[in-house]
């Protein structure tokens, strides 16, 4: 198994690779050509999707594979690789010419699409006069379930998430929720945190970008910083980075596998069952569990 440091070096260095390679690209890409040849490239990556996809499926039959597996295969051969790619027209000196420009058009268009990513962000709807007793970063799952029955105890609560989805189920579900990102010191500055008594911060813990940032840790700062006086909690999934947390200002610090098994144990021992609020998955939340 690997070791967390070879983890995390291997994300390091894979990171480097991608800024090194878009780089490289963007050096070599003419975007007022690209604008230009948009359909081209569009109608392109499509055949380039159909044919490797027919072809693919043929090879892996051919292969006496099943019809299963054959998709697989099929559905493998789509991707493109994108440093060869440049690599091989760089080396023919073609990467300036009509087709090169052509293909780096349609790769650049394969790096940054995400399938299922909305074109359109949600509007904001925060109105700087309201005040609210809970912001609560990181709407997924667990910090949904947390603002349904903060609101349900009649507390203002305001919702933030850098997952558009996650925003507009909120919204759905009618809780206010404004799309933002919790380590970006404007964004968090323009809230309405003078007044609230709560932080509640349930984003997703783990290291990103290259500085291998905690955005606990950055949400803490940061919040400080802006004038917020009231309370914080951060979600935990190791006892060991608890004791960090509470030295970096967190006054609680939520485990919500520990949390459940105490509420578990509540419910069997005979303690009050609480009405639930059904929350629809989003399409992130699927992807991760298929």
């Amino acid at each position: 198994m690997l070791s967390s440091y070879t983890g995390d070096l291997i994300d390091l260095l894979s990171e480097l690779g991608v800024a090194v390679l878009l780089f490289l690209v963007g050096i070599k890409l003419d975007v007022k050509l690209i604008r230009s040849l948009g359909q081209v490239a569009l109608l392109t990556g499509l055949g380039q999707v159909l044919f490797t996809s027919i072809f693919g499926y043929l090879i892996g039959l051919a292969l006496g594979l099943g019809h299963v597996a054959s998709i697989y295969v099929a559905v493998a051969l789509t991707f493109s690789s994108t440093i060869i790619i440049v690599k091989l027209l760089s080396d023919k000196r073609e990467i300036d010419s009509l087709h090169g420009q052509i293909a780096l058009g349609f790769l650049v268009l394969g790096v940054f699409e995400r399938k299922g990513t909305p074109r359109e962000l949600p509007e904001s709807e925060l109105d700087r006069g309201d005040d609210y007793e809970v912001i609560i970063f990181g709407l997924g799952r667990f910090g949904t379930a947390i603002g349904l029955r903060l609101s349900k105890l009649g507390l203002q609560v305001l919702g933030i998430d850098f997952n558009p989805f996650a925003v507009r189920r909120w919204r759905e579900l009618g809780l206010k929720a404004e799309f933002g990102d919790a380590t970006d010191p404007e964004f968090v500055s323009g809230l309405p945190l003078v007044r609230a008594e709560w932080i509640v911060s349930t984003v997703p813990i783990h290291a990103t970008g290259l500085s291998h940032e905690d955005a606990r840790t950055t949400l803490i700062q940061l919040s400080r910083t802006s004038g917020f006086r009231g309370r914080i909690a951060v979600t935990s999934h190791s006892s060991r980075d608890i004791d960090d947390m509470l030295g970096s200002g967190a006054d609680i610090v939520l485990e919500p596998f520990q949390d459940a098994a105490d509420r578990a144990v509540d419910l069997v021992c005979g303690g009050p069952r609480v009405e639930r609020t059904d929350i629809p998955s989003i399409e992130t939340e699927e992807r991760q569990e298929s």
